[in-house]
């Protein structure tokens, strides 16, 4: 049974992802899954843009201290994973 491929058409994707792959000696289909999982992960849970400024109006009013509200949420980064 042949297994499911995907075609890229980007020439810059397909050097990246065949250097990447050749870099860590693992394949090509290996490199693009790892990738997209970490994309999947990245992206999930992000609050929209709209709903941000709907949840400030919503939670302080108008007139907010915008500064104090991001140092009041902010989480520091971990770092980039090795």
């Amino acid at each position: 049974m042949t297994q499911p491929q995907l075609s890229v058409r980007s020439a810059k994707a397909r050097d990246l992802a065949r250097q990447l792959a050749h870099k860590e000696r693992r394949s090509i289909a290996q490199v693009v899954e790892r990738a997209l999982e970490q994309y999947a992960r990245a992206d999930h849970g992000q609050e929209s843009a709209a709903a941000f400024y709907a949840r400030l109006t919503r939670d302080y009013g108008v007139d907010i201290d915008l500064d104090a509200v991001i140092r009041e949420n902010r989480v520091d980064h971990s770092g980039p994973e090795f």
